[in-house]
């Protein structure tokens, strides 16, 4: 028989008036939108979803994207002199960033050079090759410094998927954001199993895009959930609204 809980819903029905709290449209900054004009496009498209609150989560990695307060802001303004430019109030944008746990990470906090999501809350990734060795040290070091750490797509990340008892752990000392784009299968079959087990299981707090560039918005556009997962993105998407929205 048909079950309403395996029925396939669009995600993107859920997204109106939500606050996505990780993306990468600032322009120039990182591996996402590379122009201001790359940026409006993305935004014109989040638009049409009904998102127009956005808090920007340029990668701040030391080898890669040094970025600091000052070019993630220096960024921030760029866009939004632009979309003024063009006539776009819209949009409202905030700037944080997604910090890489590497080796200079421990320095930005005691650097205090950290910008928050809002208030104390800041989005960290991982390499996908491997975790820090020094992980829960890490964790522990931004918690003791007043903040409380969002990792970020904990779903992407292959190495845990064979151990799963692990994010029970790290579910303890910091709340998980989900890609949108994982439910669907964007990233792969497996990395859909753990998002779907971990959304079961109550892990996540969060929903955010991780957009970069438009194969990800029309991604986006087409995803795809059962049924029997809805009220657990509803908890999700409700919760980022209530904490992230300005």
């Amino acid at each position: 028989m048909f079950s309403i809980f395996n029925s396939k819903k669009f995600l993107a029905s859920k997204l109106g008036e939500f606050t996505d709290i990780h993306n990468h449209i600032l322009p120039g900054i990182d591996d996402g939108a590379k122009t201001a004009e790359d940026s409006l496009k993305l935004l014109s498209n989040f638009k049409e979803l009904g998102i127009t609150n956005l808090i920007c989560t340029p990668h701040t990695i030391s080898d890669y994207y040094p970025n600091t307060p000052d070019t993630i802001l220096a960024a921030k303004q760029e866009l939004e002199d632009f979309l003024i430019q063009n006539n776009q109030k819209d949009f409202t944008i905030k700037a944080s960033s997604e910090y890489m746990m590497d080796s200079s990470f421990a320095n930005l906090i005691d650097e205090k050079k950290i910008l928050p999501l809002k208030d104390n809350y800041v989005l960290v990734e991982m390499s996908y090759l491997q975790p820090p060795i020094n992980l829960r040290e890490i964790l522990f070091k931004l918690g003791n410094a007043g903040f409380i750490p969002v990792l970020a797509h904990p779903e992407r990340y292959a190495f845990y998927h064979k151990t799963y008892d692990i994010y029970n752990d790290l579910a303890s000392i910091c709340k998980f954001q989900l890609n949108a784009l994982s439910i669907g299968g964007y990233y792969g079959p497996g990395i859909a199993k753990i998002a779907q087990q971990l959304l079961t299981d109550g892990k996540y707090e969060f929903l955010g895009t991780d957009t970069h560039h438009m194969r990800h918005i029309e991604g986006l556009k087409n995803v795809k959930y059962a049924g029997k997962y809805e009220l657990a993105i509803d908890r999700i998407i409700s919760n980022t609204n209530t904490i992230f929205f300005s």
